[in-house]
């Protein structure tokens, strides 16, 4: 089966995903208020972009995982079970690396 569509859209969320990593860093290094009220908001918010940032790198990781699956020729075939990922599931989940079963 051929993936230019799939590629196409795993490049694109790539590309985005790429794009909130460098804003989530910019604010992760910005300085602080001197005000100690604002601090305490500030840091709150520092924990919220953290976890942006956590989150964003780990969907960066799953994307060029299933990036390099089509370069190997392994893409769209269950990496715990072997079978074929069905196409709708790859459609919905493009990074996905396991059948519906095995995710389960």
């Amino acid at each position: 089966m051929a993936y230019e569509a799939l590629r196409a859209q795993l490049e694109e969320s790539l590309a985005t995903l790429q794009d909130r990593m460098q804003k989530v860093r910019k604010d992760v290094t910005r300085e602080h208020s001197d005000d100690s009220a604002e601090q305490a908001q500030e840091r709150e918010n520092d924990e919220v972009i953290d976890a942006i940032g956590n989150e964003t790198a780990l969907s960066v990781r799953l994307i060029r995982s299933a990036l390099d699956r089509m370069d190997d020729g392994t893409y769209g075939q269950c990496e715990q079970c072997g079978e074929d990922i069905a196409t709708d599931r790859l459609q919905v989940v493009p990074e996905a690396d396991r059948c519906v079963r095995c995710a389960s």
